[in-house]
């Protein structure tokens, strides 16, 4: 639910340049039915698909677009256990800042990995405390903020639909 409702948000935009920033890394056919599934949901809707599994700083995201950033979960994951948790969540920031300031309309979508009730190792739970900080830098630079719940968007801040 939480893909569909933000591919709506940026199609009903009217924005003419649409964004896709996959984040994704596939590594095997679970991945690649996931990734298949996701761009069978684009079609036809206009996105232009960016791969940017780490270093969104860095990505070439178009002045004034409409993006749609899927997702920062894997993002902040690829930044964490690939490229070294040092400086991780910084590089991370440092992403957002870039796309809020190039993007006319940027849409993040994040999952929720807090609620399980695990007792993770402690690399998973400084990732999880990492992630959790990048989810608040997130939802602070945002003008809306929707939880997606079951299918059923629910607003936690900002005005509108």
């Amino acid at each position: 639910g939480k893909s569909a409702f933000a591919e709506d948000l940026i199609v009903s935009s009217g924005l003419e340049t649409k964004i896709y920033v996959a984040t994704m890394q596939v590594w095997d056919a679970e991945g690649e039915a996931r990734v298949a599934r996701h761009r069978a949901m684009r079609a036809g809707k206009g996105f232009a698909t960016l791969e940017c599994p780490v270093d969104l700083k860095g990505a070439g995201v178009p002045e004034g677009c409409a993006l749609l950033l899927e997702d920062l979960t894997n993002l902040a994951a690829n930044e964490w256990f690939g490229v070294g948790r040092a400086g991780a969540e910084q590089r991370v920031r440092s992403g957002l800042n870039r796309i809020k300031d190039r993007a006319a309309l940027a849409v993040v979508v994040a999952n929720e990995l807090f609620s399980d009730g695990i007792e993770y190792d402690k690399e998973t739970a400084d990732y999880l405390s990492c992630l959790a900080r990048l989810n608040r830098a997130a939802a602070e630079l945002a003008d809306r903020v929707y939880e997606v719940v079951c299918g059923i968007p629910v607003r936690w801040k900002g005005e509108g639909e």
